[in-house]
């Protein structure tokens, strides 16, 4: 066959198929124009009953979503785990932080509390009392039958059946937590997922020892509500698992891993596997909200001249006016004396007589003590750093009062007591021991650690005077801390 015949059947076959398309799309089209003006007419003759039937039949095979309302304190419900023997010491570090009528949750104890205690108060959470966990299979295999119940407090917080629940947070009676900031957290994840939401301990051996990848209780972690759900149909058979685990974190651990899920980070929540003096740490606390503190009595008062209880009670307050800036770390300098000025807002301001640039400051002072005396290094699991000479050593000022303005917050810082070394020689011998009391000023806008880097400041000095001002404001573009 030639190729002027092929071209020709090509086209005429072509032509065809472009013939029945065209017929086709006009049938099409036709029909589409049909069913438009029935449903025209039709609503014309009963618009009011045919239109809403119409639109009821639409919504419900494609019903507009909503968006969730953000998670706030009533979506919560607090776990905490407790001993009728040491209640009487530790009910102060709970009711610090529960909101009656607000905050939602129980303290589960190990026995039913005495006549000491009753009738029970109303600033303590409610009360349940352990079930009997002799009754587990596994029971018998724990060497650590407390933390076994510990461990199975999970399980009847979530048998409790709260409603509208989208997160639980478990904790110890020592724990402490600000709750602004925890209800933050979560709210920046879906709690439609399973997660799991903690940290682990500041000292390197116990993690090696117990897990790495853990969330320890003392801290305080979070559990989304399908995660709980899942678990509590799995716990039972997890401890009888894992026996030689010694911990009820380790069991919970182990069970989540089994499960697929994994620890998600924050390192607000702070175990406080320390002794000794932690001021160094808070003075240093990282980018993030700040959420917990843990073992409060193995420390010292984080306040001087005060009690724990107090002390607690006083960071609290801070907590309450500023949650977003509390503990946060906020670095600006006075040039003319080469001095350093270092706040962790609402808690302590440290003076250095020397300029000192935030990569080493963020380090916290190594004031405080790992938790076995046994430990070898490394000790923590962050660097830390020492003071080696009279530059290094900081004028420690710690809050006194607090007083929110109309358009500012006013903190005032108090000298602890003398630092007890000479000035700075290699910074102009520019001594700082004349400053008494430093006040600092804030913005009352609360921060978005999210998305905004940390504050910056201005010193407010006159050379001799006594007192000391420090501004907060927006940091400009690319100003470096050094």
């Amino acid at each position: 066959m030639s190729n002027t015949g092929a071209s020709s059947n090509f086209s005429t076959s072509t032509q065809q198929k472009m013939s029945l398309f065209s017929h086709g799309a006009l049938y099409k089209s036709l029909a589409i124009l049909g069913l438009v003006l029935f449903l025209f007419y039709t609503i014309l003759r009963n618009p009011s009953y045919q239109l809403q039937s119409i639109l009821s039949k639409f919504q419900e095979k494609w019903p507009a979503s909503t968006p969730a309302a953000p998670t706030n304190i009533s979506h919560i419900v607090f776990g905490i785990v407790g001993s009728v023997n040491t209640w009487k010491y530790k009910r102060s570090y709970i009711e610090s932080w529960w909101q009656p009528n607000v905050t939602r949750g129980y303290i589960f104890m190990d026995s039913a509390p005495g006549k000491e205690y009753l009738p029970w108060p109303s600033t303590s959470p409610p009360f349940r009392v352990n079930e009997d966990i002799t009754k587990l299979k596994g029971y018998p295999r724990y060497s650590n039958k407390i933390q076994l119940r510990i461990v199975h407090t999970v399980l009847e917080v979530f048998r409790e059946g709260d409603e509208n629940v989208r997160w639980y947070v478990m904790a110890d009676d020592d724990t402490v937590l600000v709750i602004d900031n925890l209800v933050d957290m979560l709210a920046k994840y879906d709690h439609t997922k399973y997660l799991y939401i903690g940290t682990n301990s500041e000292c390197t051996q116990n993690n090696f020892e117990f897990s790495f990848d853990m969330a320890y209780g003392g801290a305080g972690y979070a559990l989304s509500y399908p995660l709980m759900k899942a678990i509590s149909k799995k716990l039972d058979g997890c401890i009888e698992r894992y026996p030689p685990l010694y911990t009820s974190d380790s069991v919970l651990g182990a069970c989540l891993a089994d499960l697929g899920i994994d620890r998600i980070t924050e390192k607000g929540f702070h175990q406080i596997d320390l002794h000794g003096d932690i001021s160094g740490l808070l003075a240093a606390h990282p980018h993030t909200p700040f959420l917990s503190l843990h073992h409060l009595d193995t420390i010292e008062p984080i306040f001087p001249n005060k009690s724990q209880s107090e002390s607690i009670n006083h960071l609290l307050k801070a907590a309450k006016v500023d949650p977003s800036r509390i503990l946060q770390q906020t670095i600006c300098y006075d040039r003319l004396m080469n001095w350093t000025f270092s706040v962790a807002w609402g808690y302590s301001v440290h003076i250095y007589e020397s300029i000192f640039p935030r990569s080493v400051l963020r380090k916290p002072l190594e004031t405080f003590r790992p938790w076995r005396r046994n430990a070898k290094p490394p000790f923590f699991m962050f660097n830390s750093r020492w003071i080696f000479n009279d530059c290094e050593a900081p004028h420690a000022f710690f809050r006194d009062s607090i007083e929110k303005n109309e358009d500012q917050i006013v903190t005032t810082y108090v000298r602890k007591s003398p630092r007890g070394f000479p000035a700075c020689s290699a910074s102009g011998n520019h001594s700082a021991e004349s400053i008494t009391k430093i006040m600092v000023f804030s913005p009352i806008n609360m921060r978005n650690m999210e998305v905004e880097r940390r504050d910056c400041c201005d010193v407010m000095h006159n050379v001799n005077a006594s007192v000391a001002e420090v501004k907060y404001r927006t940091c400009e573009k690319d100003e470096l801390i050094a």
